[in-house]
């Protein structure tokens, strides 16, 4: 079974219109499970697995990369649930969001639930549990209040989304072992870029970001940003050519595993 496959599925609109549930339909990607676990085992490992000797070393090495995988997989799963519960949500605040944004933030929480099914379902085929979805406050403590304040609103909408860009880029390594699962973690991460330029542009800001600007958003949000103002790529001054804010914007930076969760875990309860 092929992955792309099942993502293109559940990014379909009229998936989600169908009367049988996602869960029903889901039923079938546990068979991909032996076929995942192959494809991410790495060229010549059989070999190796032929000689008692190196037997238990490469084991241990396939368990260690393994986990790093599903690690990766536990936290874009978490990145997932708080988007897709906070599109909920906002969808539900009655008056909230404008006529003229609703159709945007409609489409946009159909893609975050599609993202929690292909994770729940790559998690469930790679013989790991998927994290259950946590008890969120998007108040932080009170420190917010987006689903009465729409300026708000999309304000964590914009955090969240860029969060989102940055961490699964920042993972993109852990993911390697298995080329479907590499391939289809891309295709979600273009499509939280997109989601992030989309939001950026309704606050009236750039669709890319500026040194560690984030445009326009409060202090609390400065985690979001932090590093986004480097210009050294591979040893080479990005703002050599058009400056600084030019040459930051030009390459977007990595989010690491811990500062995302850091950054989810303020609206986690």
């Amino acid at each position: 079974m092929n992955i792309l496959k099942i993502l293109d599925k559940l990014s379909d609109d009229k998936f989600f219109s169908a009367e049988t549930s996602r869960l029903d339909a889901l039923t079938n990607i546990t068979n991909f499970s032996t076929k995942a676990a192959i494809a991410a085992i790495p060229l010549g490992l059989g070999t190796l697995l032929s000689a008692p000797a190196k037997a238990a070393t490469a084991t241990t090495a396939y368990t260690a990369r393994a986990g790093a995988l599903t690690d990766a997989l536990q936290l874009a799963l978490i990145l997932e649930y708080l988007e897709d519960e906070y599109y909920r949500m906002g969808l539900d605040a009655g008056g909230l969001i404008p006529s003229t944004d609703r159709t945007v933030f409609m489409q946009i929480s159909k893609h975050e639930t599609a993202h929690v099914s292909f994770l729940k379902a790559a998690l469930t085929s790679l013989g790991e549990t998927p994290g259950s979805k946590p008890t969120f406050d998007f108040t932080a403590g009170g420190n917010f209040s987006p689903f009465t304040d729409y300026n708000q609103f999309l304000i964590l909408a914009q955090a969240f989304e860029d969060t989102g860009v940055r961490a699964y880029k920042g993972q993109a390594g852990n993911v390697m072992e298995s080329r479907q699962i590499l391939q289809a973690a891309l295709q979600i991460h273009s499509v939280e870029a997109r989601h992030a330029s989309q939001v950026r542009r309704m606050r009236a800001n750039k669709g890319w970001i500026e040194l560690a600007d984030g445009g326009n958003m409060p202090t609390a949000t400065a985690a979001v940003y932090a590093g986004e103002d480097n210009v050294m790529q591979a040893g080479f001054n990005t703002a050599a050519a058009f400056g600084e804010a030019a040459g930051s914007a030009a390459y977007d930076e990595v989010l690491s595993g811990s500062d995302a969760a850091a950054i989810a875990g303020l609206f986690i309860v």
